[in-house]
């Protein structure tokens, strides 16, 4: 449980390296958002993905009289006279279209013919004629009753064009409806609808179950907008053709079909170019007059047709999430960059898992607003996952390079330390040991003195000559001291045999007693051990050899095996001598422990009875294996 604890801080401590700056790249992105400095680039992803949507089918609900600029030249004077617009207005009632938008200005009589205009109007019960009431006020038809007056008012946002429809405001004169919404109310009302409040939001207006979703400050990429009135966003018909549109003379010759009128909603307006009477937006594929512009008349059609649409036809209008939900789905997607800065290794497969992650973000952010209508924040999104996904790469894999190299220094260190304290410490334990029993001469003593600290020093010198000669990182030696060194990617048996020989050719005290050796090694599966594994091992009979050779005093028998038995690898040493009993854990012992632990194994030393010790390391076969293919 400890080993898993510490290996939980350890990768909380790297997961740190990547998410304090990959939190700061996240709200730093947020704040932007909210000052509004991201406000155009989000319009702009917003009005592509528009444009990138399928084409739809032309709305034969909606038939658009367009007067262009053969009409005017045929007529031979604009604006077009009021017989005209009379003569056309009787016409198209004859059809029977269910209801008419004359989007023309008609405040003043334009002669000749005001008076046959005032009799249609008078006439014309299924008329809505417009009216401009923000900022600059232009009248209605002074004969038309308020209820078939409606406003054609248009809200432009800061870099020109139309995203958002004005459906109804107060006014001084009390509150007025859009030529849109009046046009809707009116089709829909013959299908059974009618226009309440919303539930959801009170504010809002509705038909049926379809409630709609009404514009605020902030919505989608908005910032501090205003939101005066009830408006919603366009969503615009996508294709080249929206909408059917004839022309005056087409209407005057007879050059149409009857079911193009008949239970219709016809909207009368201008499409001559040399009028201007048109509207910039971003969110049609194709447009007339121009790219990028449309006529006022289609406008009128398009926030028609999205509401009776969104009714009749389930076709979705444009939503947000609430402010929270859009910033924690932006912290998802930075939270995501961080995680594969941290999780991939090679920059290129960063980049290719970041170009993955960044498709998907564009598809769920495309078919989120093509299916369902909802605007998420894109650009704030894809900002984060890339900024964190790409740039904290190099930092996660400069700490990783950083932390490989402490590990290998420490590597070195440790290795160092075995070659040391069973090297020269051990000759140093030795030397220590007679200074202490002063039972020899003072003359003899000093003569065993002088030999001892040469040898310490020649052992010193070969170390630093082994390190010398061996590359740090690459280190399959095993340095055993008087210029010996052992290759460990030899078999481990054989390596393990080099290590008992030298060993016990080392002058300590109760090897001078041994009368019984006995030294079984069996081949070990080279496939269960790595070099540090098969280092860990010499060094453990190393360090049990020159402990039976320092400490077993009237040892006369030593057995040294290494030997697999129901699926373990037993590397054990017995000998007979009286040994040494000590209660504190030295640094040798804590070395094999360690090792045990890594090998999934046990380390065991014990006194036997009557006397004698057993040191014993066993570790799994099979189980060693699994670990090492899937860990």
């Amino acid at each position: 449980m400890r080993k898993s604890w510490e290996g939980i801080k350890e990768e909380l401590a790297i997961w740190r390296v990547g998410l304090l700056p990959g939190i700061v790249v996240i709200a730093l992105v947020a704040i932007a958002r909210l000052v509004g400095s991201m406000q155009s680039l989000e319009w702009l992803a917003f009005d592509n993905f528009l444009r990138l949507r399928p084409t739809e089918p032309i709305d034969e609900r909606i038939t658009i009289v367009g007067i262009n600029e053969k009409d005017i030249r045929s007529i031979g004077k604009y604006p077009i006279p009021d017989e005209e617009i009379a003569a056309l207005l009787e016409k198209l009632h004859s059809f029977q279209p269910r209801v008419i938008g004359l989007d023309l200005v008609r405040d003043l009589p334009i002669e000749p013919g005001h008076a046959k205009l005032v009799a249609a109007f008078q006439k014309l019960k299924n008329l809505i004629a417009i009216e401009k009431v923000l900022p600059e006020q232009i009248a209605a038809p002074p004969t038309l009753p308020s209820e078939q007056v409606c406003f054609t008012d248009q809200i432009i946002d800061s870099d020109g064009k139309l995203r958002r429809s004005l459906l109804a405001t107060p006014t001084p004169q009390g509150y007025k409806y859009s030529l849109s919404l009046c046009l809707a109310k009116i089709y829909l009302a013959a299908e059974g609808f009618s226009l309440e409040n919303g539930i959801r939001d009170p504010e809002t207006m509705r038909f049926g179950n379809t409630e709609i979703p009404r514009f605020s400050p902030n919505f989608g990429g908005y910032v501090r907008a205003d939101a005066g009135g009830v408006q919603v966003m366009l969503n615009f018909r996508n294709g080249t053709e929206r909408f059917r549109i004839i022309s005056l003379n087409d209407i005057k010759n007879g050059n149409f079909r009857p079911e193009w009128i008949r239970d219709r909603i016809v909207i009368i307006g201008t499409t001559a170019s040399s009028i201007k009477d048109f509207i910039t937006t971003s969110g049609v594929a194709s447009a007339k007059p121009a790219s990028g512009r449309i006529y006022g008349v289609e406008v009128q059609a398009h926030a028609t047709s999205q509401i009776i649409s969104a009714v009749l036809d389930s076709r979705p209008l444009l939503n947000s999430w609430a402010e929270g939900w859009e910033y924690l789905w932006i912290f998802g997607w930075g939270i995501l960059g961080i995680a594969l800065a941290k999780l991939t290794k090679s920059p290129y497969v960063n980049l290719l898992a970041v170009a993955i992650a960044s498709i998907s973000l564009i598809v769920t952010s495309y078919l989120l607003l093509v299916w369902g209508g909802w605007w998420v924040p894109f650009l704030p999104a894809i900002l984060v996952l890339n900024l964190n996904g790409i740039a904290l790469t190099a930092l996660y894999q400069y700490d990783q390079a950083l932390r490989s190299r402490i590990e290998a220094r420490q590597a070195v260190i440790e290795r160092t330390f075995e070659t040391i304290h069973n090297g020269p410490l051990q000759t140093l334990a030795k030397t220590l040991k007679r200074v202490r029993e002063k039972d020899s001469p003072p003359e003899e003593l000093l003569v065993t003195l002088e030999k001892e600290l040469e040898k310490l020093n020649y052992e010193l010198r070969g170390i630093y000559d082994f390190l010398q000669r061996e590359p740090l990182s690459q280190d399959r030696s095993l340095y055993l001291g008087n210029g010996l060194s052992l290759n460990l990617q030899d078999p481990i048996h054989t390596v393990l045999y080099q290590v008992y020989n030298h060993t016990l050719e080392r002058e300590f005290p109760c090897f001078s007693t041994l009368k019984v050796k006995i030294v079984t090694f069996d081949p070990i599966e080279e496939g269960y051990l790595n070099i540090d594994h098969k280092r860990g091992l010499c060094r453990f009979l190393e360090e049990a050899l020159c402990n039976v050779g320092k400490h077993a005093t009237g040892v006369t028998r030593l057995e040294v095996s290494c030997t697999k038995n129901e699926g373990w690898y037993t590397l054990k040493i017995v000998d007979d001598g009286l040994g040494i009993i000590s209660y504190k854990e030295g640094r040798g012992t804590q070395q094999f422990r360690n090792l045990a632990r890594q090998l999934k194994g046990k380390f065991t030393r014990l006194p036997l009875s009557p006397r004698g010790t057993l040191c014993e390391l066993s570790w799994p076969a099979t189980k060693l294996w699994f670990w090492r293919c899937f860990l």
